[in-house]
C-alpha cells in the first residue's frame, strides 16, 4: 500500500509484514461497536488491517490470494453510504447556517 503523492512524508509511516509471515487474521471490536482486523504474524504479533482505503475489496481479495485466509467476511468499516449521509447531513447544515445569517442580517 501506498500513501497519496499530497500526504507529507513525516506524516506516513506503517509496518510491513511478507506474505509468508502472516498465520490468520483476527476480528476485535471496536470501543463504539465496529468490527476491525488484525493480521497476526508466526511470532504472534498483531498488525492492522488498513480498513479505510481506495480499492478495499480488491486488497482483501488479495490478502485472499497471498496467504489462502478467507476472507468472504471481511467488510469495510464504514460504508461508502455513510459518508454520502453525511454529506448531505453537513449541506443540510450549511444551508440552515446560510439562513441563520441572513435572516440576522436582514433584521438589524
Amino acid at each position: 500500500m501506498t500513501y497519496p503523492l499530497w500526504v507529507p512524508k513525516w506524516f506516513r509511516h506503517g509496518w510491513s509484514l511478507p506474505w509468508s509471515e502472516v498465520k490468520e487474521l483476527k476480528p476485535r471490536t471496536t470501543g463504539q461497536g465496529g468490527l476491525v482486523y488484525y493480521f497476526l504474524s508466526q511470532e504472534g504479533k498483531a498488525y492492522l488491517l488498513p480498513m479505510r482505503v481506495a480499492g478495499f475489496a480488491k486488497l482483501v481479495r488479495e490478502v485472499q490470494a497471498k496467504t489462502g485466509i478467507d476472507t468472504t467476511n471481511v467488510i469495510p468499516l464504514s460504508q461508502p453510504w455513510m459518508y454520502l449521509i453525511l454529506l448531505v447531513f453537513t449541506l443540510l447544515l450549511l444551508l440552515v447556517d446560510a439562513w441563520t445569517v441572513t435572516t440576522a442580517i436582514a433584521l438589524n
